[in-house]
């Protein structure tokens, strides 16, 4: 059943996973771009995200009350695939940091516009669900809590707005102050996400290396 404590801690889960990188770099790309109607397709953006959030987590939730005592082991393997695909992403990336490349700036597709926003919302924040823990910590606690279908739905739908709020605030303050908001927002897209050649780094190469093996190690041991 729903308690207070039970509530508090999805609503800190749903606050940490809200700082999801990706979609909140969507919504500052959206609200740099030279689109007609930004505020729309930034909104329509965040939708998307919303949408993808409450569906795959209802899924989740159903599937688990379906399954009974097998998601437990489940989602252990689907904790553990998400750690090893980190790990991998890691070595290419390590890999790539031994030698010398230019990285592509990072831009919203050509057809990208209000009405093919909330898909590419869908695409982003979905591609990144599996790596999202809070969020299917938070999944099994309704589970293991035996929380009613009705009510797991609800605290999903909400844990969706916390996702957002980041992204809505961030939204908000670039429609309000558009142009001081976009001048901060560029130096970060510089200095992130434009092109910019990246020198070769055995360092780099070798801590990325070393965090590979540490996120191994941890999808083993969990």
């Amino acid at each position: 059943m729903l308690t207070a404590g039970l509530l508090g801690a999805i609503a800190g889960l749903a606050a940490l996973d809200s700082l999801n990188p990706a979609t909140i770099a969507g919504v500052a790309l959206i609200l740099l771009a030279p689109l007609r109607r930004p505020g729309l397709s930034a909104l329509a953006y965040v939708a998307g995200a919303y949408l993808v959030v409450v569906a795959v987590g209802a899924g989740l939730f159903l599937g688990s009350a379906a399954l009974g005592d097998n998601v437990a082991g489940a989602a252990t393997w689907v904790r553990r695939g998400a750690l090893l695909l980190a790990a991998l992403v890691l070595l290419v990336s390590a890999a790539r940091r031994l030698r010398t490349r230019t990285r592509a700036a990072v831009e919203l597709p050509a057809w990208f516009g209000p009405w093919t926003a909330a898909p590419l919302g869908v695409l982003v924040t979905g591609a990144d669900l599996p790596n999202a823990f809070p969020y299917l910590i938070a999944i099994e606690r309704l589970n293991a809590a035996d929380v009613s279908r009705g009510s797991g739905l609800v605290v999903l739908a909400l844990y969706g707005v916390v996702y957002c709020v980041p992204c809505l605030l961030l939204l908000a303050a670039g429609v309000t102050w558009h142009r001081q908001i976009a001048r901060r927002l560029r130096r970060v897209y510089d200095r992130l996400g434009g092109e910019r050649v990246q020198p070769r780094s055995v360092p780099a190469a070798l801590g990325l290396l070393l965090l590979a093996v540490v996120v191994a190690v941890l999808a083993l041991l969990l």
